[in-house]
């Protein structure tokens, strides 16, 4: 009879990796199954990780094209895009063979192939040959992630209609790109090639870039768009795509109704992502599917007892960081360590365009909905010593408090690093901090983080550099 296991977990990216390392960390004797041929997911494979070393790569590219600001003169600056996506491809590979050294650390066992739950305390893996194999399990943990999503009248063409997934391989930079979906992953791949010399045009058929975000920080990145010759088409519906010779003819119809044409290179498609369920057997068990994701309760557990489901294939924020705490709050449920919940209100949203976005906590008009009186301080990047040695200052950063008891109920920033200046923000918030608190903590100078302490400070109209 096949070894049986405490836990198996279906999907190897940082929810399904995480869980199984926590798993094993508790104790539990642990397996994870993956049908890709590397560990990491979609987040290290095919989204996080090589969409920010392309980032990175575009930064790089330019800053040293137009180094005269720092009084640095520098000729003949070509960019080698196939070096660019050879560094993108090690730095990958790199970190896939680091989760599979964690599994062997942890003494994890790797099956490769297509995991399906088969019954009571039993799942079956599938590998590329056809072969099944039995794992014995007493507990399974579904963490398979999620894929983009795609629109029903649009068919998948590489080069000319893609997704960020055949994007992220290309071998060339096109000449011109529409974006369709001004989310996280249509502005962050506008800031790349924008960078790289494509023509750049976003359609998002809301009001506003990034929707989800505060409406002062979609209304500075629409700005920082522009001085980037981003074309910005915002109210605007999406109505066909077709290729005609080595272009794509994009149909929309525009913000004042009228009909409208763009011609292109390259189509990216970017309008969100779909939970990846497929093959997993779901339809022989009690749990619940609502809209395509699977429902679970506080502590990641479905309708089907002993399994639990984290990451994209539930209705949760897409976030790897979310899957990888729901990964963590699942194998020590399973585990009986009595773990808190996750509290989704204090989830930090990271955009890395350019200029980067960060945010946790409610947004002003959401403070307003739910009715908090607010109080706002916004300290702007402009006024930072750190900013203007960097010659980096466009943007903000906005606290919103609650003018009763002057709790941070939400912190937005946009500019400098603000995905790394994000975390004081969680770390106050899930203190309970006060904005007079936050603002009384000595920061370092001259840093970035300045721009926290002085926002924090105009909540109550106390900045000093301003």
């Amino acid at each position: 009879m096949a070894e049986q296991f405490d836990v198996t977990v279906i999907g190897a990216g940082p929810g399904g990796y995480v869980a199984a390392i926590r798993a094993a960390q508790v104790g539990l004797k642990t397996a994870i199954i993956e049908r890709d041929k590397n560990l990491g997911g979609t987040c290290l494979l095919r989204g996080c990780i090589p969409t920010k070393e392309l980032l990175h790569a575009a930064h790089v590219y330019d800053l040293v094209s137009d180094p005269n600001e720092f009084g640095i003169s520098v000729e003949g600056v070509k960019l080698d895009f196939g070096k660019v996506m050879t560094r993108k491809n090690k730095t990958v590979g790199g970190l896939s063979k680091g989760v599979e050294f964690l599994m062997k650390k942890h003494k994890i066992t790797v099956f490769k192939g297509q995991g399906k739950l088969a019954g009571k305390g039993r799942v079956t893996v599938t590998d590329a040959s056809g072969n099944v194999q039995d794992v014995p399990t007493r507990h399974v943990i579904i963490a398979t992630g999620s894929a983009p999503r795609l629109l029903p009248n649009v068919q998948l063409q590489t080069p000319r209609v893609v997704t960020s997934d055949e994007l992220l391989d290309f071998d060339h930079v096109p000449k011109s790109l529409v974006v369709l979906g001004a989310g996280a992953v249509g502005v962050e791949f506008a800031s790349v090639f924008s960078r790289f010399g494509s023509e750049v045009t976003i359609i998002e058929l809301l009001p506003r870039l990034v929707p989800i975000e505060d409406e002062e920080t979609s209304a500075e990145l629409a700005k920082a768009f522009r001085r980037r010759n981003i074309n910005v088409l915002v109210n605007t519906r999406f109505e066909s795509a077709s290729i005609v010779g080595e272009q794509v003819e994009i149909r929309y119809t525009g913000a004042d109704g009228k009909p409208g044409v763009l011609t292109t290179d390259t189509l990216l498609v970017a309008i969100g992502r779909r939970p990846v369920t497929d093959g997993l057997g779901l339809e022989n068990t009690r749990c619940e599917i609502e809209r395509g994701y699977i429902q679970v309760d506080e502590f990641m557990r479905t309708a089907e007892p002993n399994v639990y489901a984290v990451g994209d294939v539930v209705p949760t924020p897409w976030l790897a960081h979310v899957a990888s705490k729901e990964g963590c709050l699942a194998a020590e449920h399973i585990a009986g360590r009595n773990p808190k919940p996750i509290n989704y209100n204090l989830v930090p949203n990271c955009t890395y365009c350019e200029p980067e976005i960060g945010s946790v906590g409610l947004t002003e008009a959401k403070a307003k909905e739910k009715g908090y009186q607010v109080k706002v301080g916004k300290f702007p990047f402009t006024a930072l010593g750190k900013a203007k040695i960097l010659g980096e200052t466009e943007g903000f950063i906005k606290v919103i408090a609650d003018a009763k008891y002057d709790e941070v109920l939400g912190v937005h920033m946009i500019g400098p690093h603000a995905t790394d200046l994000l975390s004081e923000a969680c770390v106050a918030m899930g203190l309970e901090a006060t904005a007079a608190e936050l603002g009384h903590i000595m920061h370092p100078h001259p840093t970035l983080s300045e721009a926290v302490m002085e926002a924090a400070e105009a909540v109550h109209g106390m900045a000093t550099s301003m």
